[in-house]
């Protein structure tokens, strides 16, 4: 797999080779020089409704200042960042998977970040993945869909989900 930038809520993540390190980004990535890459191939953003039906199948409900959010933080502290999507063909057959994410130490705890894997079918979306910490893409996977190991402060070995033909399933102990 090449290295990719996945942008996720006001962080910039460089993933080569299944390792993550995150980096906060005050400046968009175009003024820090680098030009965003999602997956192998860019793909189309989607529409106010189609995006709308994205978050409500990840569980997320969008509030009065039109952020999208499943964390009930009140007051919202500094680490909260809303929901935040990002596309990409995950598996190589030409149709863009979706990573929702949201960002909250409050309602996540040390692992910070809760996030959604998302694929296409036929009427809307349908969640393949869904943990509380930072996943990281692997070479490795099975019939097209890499590996993804869930990173984190408090794990003292990361979970590795593995594709089983219909969702992610954890493959080790």
């Amino acid at each position: 797999m090449k290295p990719y930038l996945v942008l996720a809520a006001g962080a910039v993540r460089r993933v080569v080779k299944g390792m993550a390190v995150t980096v906060m980004a005050m400046l968009s990535v175009a003024l820090a020089g680098l030009a965003p890459v999602q997956g192998e191939t860019a793909v189309a953003a989607l529409s106010a409704n189609e995006e709308m039906a994205l978050f409500a199948a990840a569980g997320f409900k969008i509030a009065g200042n039109g952020q999208y959010r499943r964390c009930n933080e009140d007051p919202v502290s500094l680490s909260y960042h809303p929901g935040q999507m990002e596309l990409m063909d995950l598996n190589g057959d030409g149709r863009s998977e979706a990573w929702i994410t949201e960002h909250s130490l409050f309602c996540y705890g040390d692992r910070g970040q809760y996030f959604v894997l998302l694929t296409r079918v036929p009427g809307g979306w349908q969640p393949v993945l869904e943990a509380v910490g930072i996943a990281v893409i692997k070479d490795s996977g099975y019939q097209g869909w890499p590996d993804i190991a869930i990173g984190g402060q408090d794990l003292d070995v990361s979970p590795l989900y593995r594709w089983n033909g219909k969702a992610y399933v954890r493959s080790n102990p």
